[in-house]
C-alpha cells in the first residue's frame, strides 16, 4: 500500500477531489498555506494499492494547473524615514507537490 499526499492550489482541489472520487478513491482534505507566498493550499491524503499509484498520480497531475502570479517584496527592516520602492515579480503557483509513502500498516476502525 502507498500514501499519497499532495499539495495543491485551492482553486484545483475540489475538481481534483470530484474526479478522485468518481475514480473510486478516497479522499480526506486539510486546509493549509504555503510557507513562501503565504497562500491557502489543500492537502489532500488518500491511501491506495501499488498498483493504483500511477493512475492517481495522472489524475492528479490531469487536474493541478500552474499559473503566474505576481508577487512583491519588502525589505526585511524597514527604518523610519525610509523610501521604498514595492518591486513585483512573477512566479509561477500552483501545479501539485506529490508525496508517495510506503504504508507499514492500514487499519480502519
Amino acid at each position: 500500500m502507498k500514501f499519497i499526499v499532495s499539495v495543491v492550489n485551492r482553486d484545483d482541489a475540489l475538481p481534483l477531489v470530484d474526479v478522485l472520487v468518481t475514480n473510486g478513491y478516497r479522499v480526506t482534505t486539510f486546509k493549509t498555506a504555503g510557507g513562501f507566498l503565504r497562500k491557502e493550499n489543500v492537502t489532500l491524503f488518500t491511501c491506495v494499492e501499488d498498483e493504483q499509484v500511477e493512475e492517481v498520480v495522472r489524475l492528479i497531475h490531469d487536474n493541478c494547473h500552474a499559473r503566474i502570479q505576481r508577487v512583491g517584496s519588502l525589505p526585511p527592516v524597514m527604518e523610519a524615514g525610509e523610501s521604498y520602492v514595492l518591486a513585483t515579480e512573477e512566479v509561477e503557483v500552483g501545479g501539485a507537490v506529490i508525496f508517495v509513502l510506503d504504508v507499514a500498516q492500514f487499519l480502519k476502525a
